[in-house]
């Protein structure tokens, strides 16, 4: 498995092919200073203008009101930019009602630019772009504002215009937050400066980061794609180790529970009442660590999420669980949200945990991996109650009535050790895939950077 340094030395490594490709790329004649620092020399017949000055003002979206059969009109909200073609996507496209009257000025014509004025996050900062080159009527939400570049601009070239500004962090300087919401100020955006070539140069400079975004694209597609699959090889790995052993010419016999079906013919059936006891154990200091479950990664210090759940000033009296419980959190069971904790610590009063009634029944590791595989979650899921799919409980007498099917003790042991063995190969090959989409995102961002600020001549790549 690659270490930290050996991944860090590939994504500095891949920085390097990256720049080293660009620097063997046709350069212009002669520079000047751009007298902006980000951007450096540009090539002697480019300008340097305000951004102001290559778009009309910017239009603020409207939300509308729930659908009516009336009135009924695309809204393009964040969620729908495509931030790898750097344009909509119309995958999943909301109808909102808006009268027309109130549509007027704000309908979108094929080539504006729409721009995320409010929303961002922890790791995407607000004012990403992107073109709108579709014919059907629309107008963008509340949370986007609609650009329409001026006649000596081609919108095409004027998205990698503001991807090169976002990708540099141009747009840092015009953002505020309040109440963890960022917002983009877009007057003073909108007064940075870049530089801007004659109109032909420009479509060629579009015309040829198209072609090229679009082949890096579908090559980040299919690393992802063999990811998936690798994922997906990963899981079956362990699905068919925890529910049906190692030995592929075991001696099958019937489980008794339909939704188990055919274990090998040693292996133990028996209701859950019968293997863990429910434990309501209390904090008397309320200093231990606090935890989180999760079907992502299962028992984990809450220190390592993004999380503010079941927040107090002090934790006495908080329920405990201690290494080797069965940690389940009840709402969230239907989507395989357990594990079994490797340390004492505090956790959710809305978690159940659960202790084996006799030590050595079960391998820590195989208990959580067969809890946590297809069968059993689909389990969770039909007899967890709830109004909504999405408030289901799954509580402890539920579990109880639940049958497990499982080997030894020992064949547990060898069961795990082969996992964490054939699963250390899957998830080499997978940081090996993810270290080449990372290549290939850095490869597409200095490619655009470079052709927009003139760093290389296009026009002898075509």
């Amino acid at each position: 498995m690659l270490t930290f340094w050996a991944s860090l030395w590939l994504r500095f490594r891949g920085k390097l092919m990256s720049n080293t490709m660009i620097k063997k790329m046709p350069k212009y004649e002669s520079y000047k200073d751009s007298c902006e620092q980000w951007i450096g020399d540009i090539p002697a017949h480019w300008e340097v203008y305000r951004l102001k000055s290559a778009v009309y003002e910017c239009s603020n979206g409207i939300w509308g009101s729930d659908p009516n059969g009336r009135d009924e009109i695309v809204v393009l909200r964040v969620a729908d930019f495509d931030d790898h073609k750097l344009k909509i996507s119309d995958e999943k496209l909301t109808y909102r009602s808006i009268p027309a009257k109130e549509r007027q000025g704000r309908l979108l014509k094929n080539g504006d630019l729409l721009i995320e004025k409010s929303g961002g996050g922890d790791k995407t900062l607000v004012g990403r772009v992107v073109l709108f080159d579709k014919q059907y009527p629309a107008v963008t939400s509340n949370f986007v504002a609609k650009m329409t570049p001026k006649e000596w601009v081609i919108s095409g070239f004027l998205k990698y215009v503001f991807s090169a500004l976002y990708n540099n962090g141009v747009n840092y300087l015009s953002i505020k937050q309040t109440t963890g919401i960022q917002n983009l100020d877009a007057s003073s955006y909108l007064n940075e400066k870049f530089c801007i070539p004659q109109k032909e140069e420009q479509y060629e400079i579009a015309k040829f980061l198209d072609n090229k975004t679009t082949q890096i694209n579908e090559a980040i597609a299919i690393k992802q794609k063999q990811i998936e699959l690798l994922k997906e090889r990963k899981q079956i790995i362990i699905q068919q180790a925890v529910t049906q052993g190692l030995n592929p010419d075991a001696t099958m016999k019937y489980s008794g529970v339909d939704w188990i079906g055919a274990i090998p013919g040693h292996w133990i059936v028996k209701r859950a009442k019968y293997l863990l006891d429910e434990i309501n154990e209390r904090s008397e200091t309320g200093l231990e660590e606090l935890l989180s479950v999760s079907h992502m990664t299962g028992v984990t210090p809450r220190s390592e999420k993004n999380v503010t759940m079941f927040m107090a000033e002090d934790y006495t009296g908080s329920k405990l669980c201690h290494s080797g419980d069965l940690v389940i959190n009840i709402m969230w069971a239907w989507m395989g949200a357990l594990g079994v904790s490797d340390r004492t610590g505090i956790v959710s009063p809305s978690y159940g945990v659960f202790r084996e009634q006799r030590e050595g029944t079960f391998v820590p590791k195989y208990l959580e991996m067969l809890l946590k595989s297809t069968k059993y979650v689909e389990y969770y899921n039909k007899v967890s109650t709830g109004l909504h799919s999405s408030r289901l409980r799954f509580y402890g007498h539920m579990l109880f009535d639940m049958a497990l099917g499982f080997p030894p003790y020992e064949e547990q042991t060898q069961i795990v050790e082969y996992i964490s063995r054939e699963c250390s190969k899957v998830d080499e090959a997978i940081t090996v895939q993810a270290e080449q989409v990372s290549k290939l995102k850095e490869y597409k961002t200095t490619l655009i950077n470079s052709a927009v600020t003139g760093k290389i001549k296009v026009t002898e790549l075509a």
